[in-house]
């Protein structure tokens, strides 16, 4: 418990009143939510039994009761679920991936929010005065383009899918309560002891399976009293009553649709256990039904469940008229929940701890020197935690939490959305949906680098509902019959056009999100130097985007310098609409250039195509300017506010994630014409002008928002500058301002019931590996690929290791380090790389202190 001196002794340590009546809040919750607790006889001192060893994991000392900041995440890609760790109750909240209300299935109409084929002139008119205005405007801009948005329809959201009720008849006082997120074997467990019986609660999500376990036990393997299971929506507004029915004895269905009419969707649930009887009791009514299994005089027992809808992205195409409609997801359910009850607990967990090892940690690791604290519950570190002061076990917990919600998220048929694949709502904060300017791409940041093979749905989405409706939008919005684009706001239903709203230009306006994701594709081949993946997927989705953006860029008709440049244009999500948006021009020259490197190994003969893509990238403006008060400017007309401390870092991609910045080449880069005057600017100039824009941003918790994105992103920029105290500054601020007790990112951390955003919980491992070493790509195959290491490790972090950090060229590094500077170094080169023969330099604390040359599996090691 909480005494008065640790409230008033910590009180004096919080540096501003905001922030301690933010610690006083989260305090009071946490006394509140003990006190609740009455039945909980004894208060755990100490980790529960069973908890890693390692510290890994996240323990509480009561039961969840806030969604967002208490509850704990099991996931598959498929399937998802948050659990609360109730006792004699507990009620799971269930997630179908696909599950989606809106598009073709609420209305055969829903066109992805294009124009119709026949306003195509009439668009193409209105963007040519759109175009005019912007250039013969004094200060660039204009107003609006709400004749380019479309009205959204039939947008839908992401869908909770209801909820699992499992109770055991016990009665009497609880004590020795515990419950845990187990992050070495991935299992949410909970353990108390009632009516003299020590009870466990196990749940698992097995990818391998495609099905999700909820077990029950006592440690003495006593006879259990009565259990029973049932599926529910009635604690989910809006979400139409399934039918639930019994198939057996043993096996609950639930039939029903996300909305009226709305996609359909099914779950089955099957009990087994050891001795005891399985029963199955139906309630019908005229409308719906609904159906209960109990488990009587059993020892052990295991509901598992399993989950589909109708939807298929393979149907997202002009052959299947965009309708997204595959089979009904029955006969497939019945097979997956015929072999997963048929497996034994025993065995299926090995079969999912098997797969979870493997695919987290088996190929990567990272220590930071942490402590575990065994002794302390999570949501209690949290609240204790402190800015610049940090706590590596803390830290440490988060990095891992981060790479395992990602996980857990992305290894289905969709990628991770807004929320993962964890929502609780009919209608959830922005759909839970996919934004293309910083969220989605967040996600995926320490994909590539920590060895996470969880891209296949993300690429896979892409090619199945971006590009078909993208190719659409291209035409009838853009007039322009090569390639294919997409806007800011993405659902699973290829949702390409421009949507309309008050001012809805600052998030609506941006062609370039597929530019965006182009990276991430161009990074997973530089990575793995897959060639029959670039060939087949790779290659054709960058040909597809960077063709429609040959044909978007015009010339600067403002300043008149024979540059190409993007119009209409916004810096995301800011207002004004105007030309040349650095970040627009930054990134559309990256993929350029990766069009150049990837193009020998694509296969593809069409020369004309590349030399295309050289001679336009040679005119086009770099998106690299040095403002009136010394920043680098966010548009091509010098619009910026020292007083911007919006959200966003647009205008820094280049920075971080992107390397126009941070791998700036003068002679590639560096000419340009200003007020009538050629420019050359030098790698210093251009970093101190980025720097200058980075302090004027703000650390984060601006008037517009208070979300962990963007101050992860602002950690991770820092760094860049090599910069450890302004990284971990903005690391711990993130962790401090915006997760909640379980470690889920908060956007709004304030509120009694807080929206999770999950793209600062994957956002963080990518900014913690970005202070570790970085590696950031250049514009050639033949450039020098400089490795540093340790450029902005904090103090906190003195002595560490990681082990098999995948970097550029098919290269994987092993990294020790005490004492601030690298012990043991090893570098690692996979058959066959692309960059054979490329020089690779490594640096530490501004120094060359070794070089190699790739080549086919090399071993190279290094001592310090």
């Amino acid at each position: 418990m909480v005494s008065l001196q640790e409230f008033f002794r910590t009180s004096v340590q919080i540096f501003s009143l905001r922030q301690f009546l933010w610690w006083w809040i989260m305090k009071v919750k946490t006394l509140l939510s003990l006190l609740s607790a009455t039945q909980l006889a004894a208060y755990t001192t100490a980790a529960p039994p069973g908890f890693p060893a390692t510290g890994n994991g996240l323990w509480f000392t009561s039961p969840g009761q806030i969604w967002a900041s208490q509850l704990l995440p099991v996931g598959n890609g498929y399937l998802a679920a948050m659990v609360p760790g109730g006792t004699t109750t507990d009620i799971t909240y269930l997630n179908i991936e696909s599950l989606w209300s809106g598009g073709p299935f609420a209305d055969p109409t829903y066109n992805g929010g294009n124009k119709l084929a026949s306003e195509a002139l009439a668009t193409a008119e209105a963007m040519e005065r759109i175009r005019q205005t912007i250039f013969s405007s004094p200060t660039g801009d204009i107003d609006n383009i709400t004749t380019l948005t479309t009205d959204a329809g039939a947008y839908g959201s992401y869908v909770a899918a209801g909820r699992l009720v499992s109770t055991i008849h016990s009665s009497g006082p609880v004590s020795d309560y515990g419950r845990w997120l187990d992050l070495d074997d991935g299992i949410a467990r909970t353990r108390w002891t009632q009516s003299g019986i020590t009870f466990i609660r196990e749940v698992f999500c097995s990818h391998p399976s495609r099905a999700c376990t909820h077990h029950i036990h006592s440690t003495a393997n006593a006879t259990l009293p009565d259990l029973t299971f049932a599926f529910s929506s009635a604690l989910q507004p809006d979400l139409p009553t399934p039918n639930v029915t019994c198939i057996g004895s043993d096996t609950l269905q639930l039939r029903g649709f996300a909305g009226t009419p709305g996609m359909l969707y099914e779950m089955l649930g099957r009990v087994t256990s050891v001795g005891g009887s399985v029963t199955c009791d139906s309630i019908s009514s005229t409308n719906s039904s609904n159906a209960t299994l109990t488990v009587s005089q059993a020892s052990d027992a295991s509901f598992v469940w399993v989950g589909d809808t109708e939807y298929s992205m393979d149907a997202g195409d002009a052959a299947h008229s965009f309708s997204f409609r595959g089979a009904d997801p029955h006969d497939t359910l019945v097979q997956l929940i015929h072999e997963s009850s048929a497996l034994s607990f025993d065995n299926s967990l090995a079969e999912h701890i098997e797969d979870y090892h493997s695919t987290l940690y088996d190929g990567f690791s990272l220590s930071l020197g942490q402590t575990p604290n065994l002794d302390v519950p999570t949501n209690e570190l949290k609240a204790s935690y402190e800015v610049d002061v940090g706590d590596p076990y803390l830290e440490w917990l988060a990095f891992n939490l981060g790479r395992y919600l990602l996980m857990s998220s992305a290894r289905g048929t969709l990628p991770a959305n807004l929320q993962g694949k964890w929502a609780r709502d009919t209608s959830n904060p922005w759909g839970a949906d996919y934004h293309s300017n910083i969220n989605i791409q967040m996600n995926y940041w320490s994909a590539e680098m920590s060895n996470l093979d969880v891209t296949k749905s993300l690429f896979d989405y892409f090619e199945k509902t971006w590009a078909p409706r993208g190719a659409e939008t291209a035409g009838v919005l853009y007039n322009i019959t090569r390639g294919w684009t997409t806007h800011n706001e993405m659902n699973i239903f290829g949702h390409t056009g421009m949507k309309a709203g008050d001012n809805s230009a600052m998030w609506a306006n941006y062609p370039e999100s597929a530019v965006w994701m182009m990276i991430h594709v161009w990074d997973h081949f530089d990575y793995t130097n897959d060639v029959e993946w670039w060939r087949r997927q790779g290659w054709p989705l960058i040909k597809g985007v960077a063709s429609f953006h040959l044909d978007k860029l015009i010339p600067d008709l403002y300043f008149n310098d024979d540059t190409l440049v993007v119009a209409p244009c916004n810096s995301p999500e800011q207002a004004p609409i105007t030309l040349g948006c650095a970040h627009a021009q930054q990134m559309i020259w990256q993929m350029f250039n990766s069009v150049e490197k990837g193009f020998a190994a694509s296969g593809d003969m069409d020369k004309a195509f590349l030399e295309e893509v050289l001679a336009k990238r040679a005119r086009m403006d770099k998106g690299l300017r040095i403002g009136s008060w010394g920043q680098l400017q966010e548009w091509k007309v010098d619009k910026d506010s020292p007083n911007d401390t919006h959200r966003h870092l647009s205008h820094l991609i280049g920075l971080y994630p992107g390397y126009a910045v941070a791998s700036y080449d003068i002679k590639q880069q560096g000419g340009l014409i200003v007020n009538g005057t050629k420019m050359v600017y030098t790698k210093e100039q251009i970093m101190e002008a980025a720097k200058i824009s980075l302090i004027h941003r703000g650390n984060g918790t601006g008037p517009d928002a208070d979300a962990g994105w963007e101050k992860a992103w602002r950690a991770a920029s820092w760094a860049q500058f090599h910069d450890a105290e302004q990284f971990y500054h903005e690391l711990t601020y993130t962790l401090y301002e915006d997760f909640g007790g379980n470690l889920f990112s908060l956007y709004d951390p304030q509120d009694s019931d807080p929206i999770f955003q999950i793209d600062a919980n994957l956002g963080f491992p990518g900014a913690v590996l970005n202070a570790i070493v970085q590696a950031p790509d250049v514009p050639a195959l033949n450039s020098t690929l400089v490795v540093t290491l340790l450029p902005a490790l904090p103090p906190a972090w003195n002595s560490g290791e990681t082990k098999g950090v995948h970097i550029r060229g098919g290269l994987i590094m092993d990294l020790q380090w005490r004492n601030m500077r690298p012990s043991a170094l090893t570098f690692s080169v996979a058959s066959n790389p692309i960059s054979s023969g490329r020089n690779v330099q490594i640096v530490f604390d501004g120094q060359i202190v070794g070089s190699f040359n790739i080549a086919s599996n090399l071993v190279k090691s290094f001592q310090f």
